[in-house]
């Protein structure tokens, strides 16, 4: 019983961590229609920033400043805010397909960088002995894992009810107006450069959190842990929970990080001795079955995008987006 509890915290905690990924992917991409593919390149800002703010002292590398864990949340977002704002000024004017192939090439460059600057990230030995927040303070694995499974939850809650406040201004109105229709938007005044960009660089500050998350609860981080299928797993989770709802986020995130370990454990037990390697393949599989699924079925994903009531029509998101 406790060793089924302990998975479970354990489960719920990542789950959380990528609920938080997709919060921010979905202020990009379900609201603004930013069709952002480097998201595994701001999460890994995040954990970096992370690990060198509140990490202990290295001895070739930037590091050991050992500050307090929220003051470390607070620089990853502020670390991949930077970014976002620095590469969506020369890129943000891009469309679709263009957008998509720039956001890859940040994502790549970024992770060139955490891989040979030495100084700065550790190279290929990563950074590790990244701290929990309250160190010392619990003695047992679960009670730990429990701790940070709170603290997800509720950065899970805080950055829900800010992206419900904002979308659901007169600023949010705007972001589906241009997802919707950029040259009507624009022709009403509204210039929708500066509020792309600014979803931008928000959605990514949301993703550089769950880097820094997923940095504290590891607790050791390397370039190896962000790799483009970083990007398809969150991308997926969007899309099946359901685009344009934060909700759906939410459940997309907890939906998906299920079928992909269960799929994973299913994978040693199941298959033979020497096909256990291929594991891994059997799960991108798997996931890609459930997203054509889904879209085939249930297009809008397993919680579609709120319709609007404006002056006494139904408004609905664009048909072709879900």
């Amino acid at each position: 019983m406790t060793g089924m509890l302990s998975y479970l915290v354990f489960f719920l905690a990542q789950a959380s961590i990528f609920a938080v990924v997709c919060l921010g992917l979905n202020l990009q991409w379900g609201y603004t229609g930013l069709f952002n593919i480097g998201v595994a390149g701001f999460f890994l800002v995040g954990a970096y920033a992370f690990a060198i703010l509140c990490g202990p002292e290295y001895p070739m590398q930037l590091g050991g400043r050992g500050l307090p864990f929220p003051v470390g949340l607070l620089g990853a977002a502020l670390a991949s805010g930077v970014v976002a704002f620095v590469v969506g000024i020369p890129t943000l004017r891009l469309r679709e397909d263009y957008l998509a192939i720039v956001t890859i090439g940040i994502a790549t460059t970024l992770h060139l960088v955490a891989l040979n600057a030495q100084w700065l990230t550790g190279g290929s030995q990563g950074a590790s002995g990244i701290p929990r927040p309250l160190p010392g303070l619990l003695d047992t694995v679960l009670a730990r894992n429990a701790l940070m499974l709170g603290l997800s939850l509720a950065v899970v809650l805080s950055v829900y009810a800010g992206l419900e406040a904002m979308v659901r201004s007169p600023w949010g109105r705007v972001l589906k107006a241009i997802r919707e229709d950029e040259t009507a938007a624009s022709s009403l005044g509204k210039n929708a450069f500066l509020f792309r960009l600014q979803a931008f660089v928000i959605g990514s500050s949301i993703m550089g959190i769950g880097g820094a998350l997923y940095a504290s609860f590891v607790g050791f981080v390397s370039p190896e842990d962000f790799q483009p299928i970083l990007t398809f797993q969150v991308w997926t989770m969007l899309i099946v929970g359901g685009s344009g709802n934060n909700k759906g986020a939410v459940l997309g995130a907890l939906v998906m990080w299920a079928v992909w370990t269960l799929s994973g454990t299913l994978a040693q037990q199941l298959l033979p001795p020497g096909l256990q390697v291929k594991g891994g393949a059997a799960q991108v599989i798997l996931i890609g079955l459930v997203l054509m699924v889904t879209l085939v079925v249930r297009p809008r994903g397993l919680i579609g995008e709120e319709a609007e009531v404006s002056r006494g029509a139904v408004v609905e998101g664009a048909p072709g987006r879900r």
